[in-house]
Formats: structure tokens, sequence, C-alpha cells
């Protein structure tokens, strides 16, 4: 079965070169011009992947991706015309999985959403292992994508919750940013290593003060590690 694709995008030129470049590449492909079909055919359609426009009529692609998150884990890319900063940051913190800037080249969109899809799915499959990882009051769980804090079921979206995995499955040691893009977001990923920022930022403020036995620390001038004190 083709994987779907829900392209939001009020540009009538660009969604139909998205849509036409999509369908030939093998995936099923429908066009929300606006916020409000947007979450429509998000839920009747059922994409696997949305490429969302930030600026969009009756509802903006911020909006929209709140509404996604709201009841869904399925990957967002933002599409968008502003390439501030402050903009990537805030489609990472709430819940975007990549973020291009246009204007751009289909073959760069086609293989971000080739890498974005594999990532998701290889996620479903590592899942299928058992993996899970203890320490005081942390339950890191990727069969189930679970995050368990101080006996606490904590919603966390999967991204993160691979990235503490990788972190914790090597206790003490130091991974640079480069590193973590490589090895949890794939090697294919174009993003940059602020992506990395955001999530442990978020990671932080679910994990905060929780045990003096581990913490998740920055390395200045190097990167991150998941810090185990021996007792």
């Amino acid at each position: 079965m083709a994987q779907k694709i829900l392209i939001v995008e009020d540009e009538a030129n660009i969604a139909q070169l998205l849509h036409l470049y999509l369908e030939k590449e093998g995936y099923e492909a429908q066009i929300a011009p606006d916020g409000g079909k947007a979450v429509e055919l998000f839920r009747s359609f059922g994409p696997d992947l949305v490429l969302l426009d930030i600026m969009l009529p009756v509802m903006d692609g911020w909006s929209v991706l709140n509404k996604i998150r709201a009841e869904s884990k399925t990957p967002v890319i933002m599409l968008t015309a502003k390439g501030e900063t402050n903009d990537r940051v805030t489609g990472l913190e709430q819940g975007a999985d990549d973020y291009i800037v246009k204007p751009f080249e289909t073959k760069e969109v086609l293989a971000r959403i080739r890498a974005v899809l594999r990532r998701t799915l290889g996620s479903e499959e590592e899942g299928s292992g058992g993996k899970k990882l203890i320490f005081d009051k942390l339950v890191i769980n990727l069969e189930a994508y679970e995050l368990m804090v101080d006996g606490k079921r904590i919603d966390t979206p999967p991204k993160e919750l691979e990235l503490l995995y990788h972190l914790a499955s090597a206790p003490n040691r130091v991974f640079t940013r480069n590193q973590l893009l490589d090895e949890v977001w794939g090697f294919d990923y174009f993003g940059d290593s602020r992506t990395v920022d955001v999530h442990i930022k978020r990671l932080r403020e679910k994990l905060e003060g929780i045990s003096e036995q581990w913490s998740l620390k920055t390395v200045w001038g190097v990167g991150y590690k998941f810090e185990v004190t021996t007792a």
C-alpha cells in the first residue's frame, strides 16, 4: 500500500508541483489549501506524513500543528518562506520533525520525506526488540515507546525518547551534536545541531531534579552525555 502524504499549501503552483512529484515517486497525496481543510483531511485521509506550510488562510501552520499533535504523532515537515532560527526552533518545540525553507528543490523535499519516514518506520521496527533501560526513578521503554518518570508515564514524542535512549545506552559517554544527528536522526538528516539542543531542552523539562543518581549533562564545547553517578 502506498504511503500517504498530506500537502498543506495555499500556493497552488507549489502544491500541484509537490503533488505531481510525490505521485510520480509512488506516494498517495492530497492537497489542503488552508488550515481548516488541513485538519479535516488529516482526520479523514489519515496521512503517514504531513508537509505543512506556516503562512495559511483560515488557520496558520502553528495552529494546525498543535491540533495534529493533540491527537497524533504523525511526522510533520514544516514548509515556510521564513528562514529565521526562531521559526525553526518554534516548529521543533511544537513537535515538528523537520523544517524546509522556501525556495526549495523538489529533490530535497523528497529526500527529507524518505528520511523522516525511514526514521519513523525504523523506530517502529526497532521497538519490537523489547529495548528497555532502567535507572533510579526512570524507565525508558522503546518497546512500548513509553517514558516512566518517578512512577508516572510522561507523554514524550518519539524522537525525544530515541534521543534519551541513545544517550542512556552509553552512560557517561559524551556525544557531539553531529554524532547525535547522525545516530539518532540519521546520516541523511538535513537539519542543524540546534535540533539536538531543542530536544535536550525539552527532555530536561521532564527530567530535571528527579534523581541524584543520573542527569543530562552539557559538556561545554563538545556536546551532551547521560551522566550516571556511582553509589
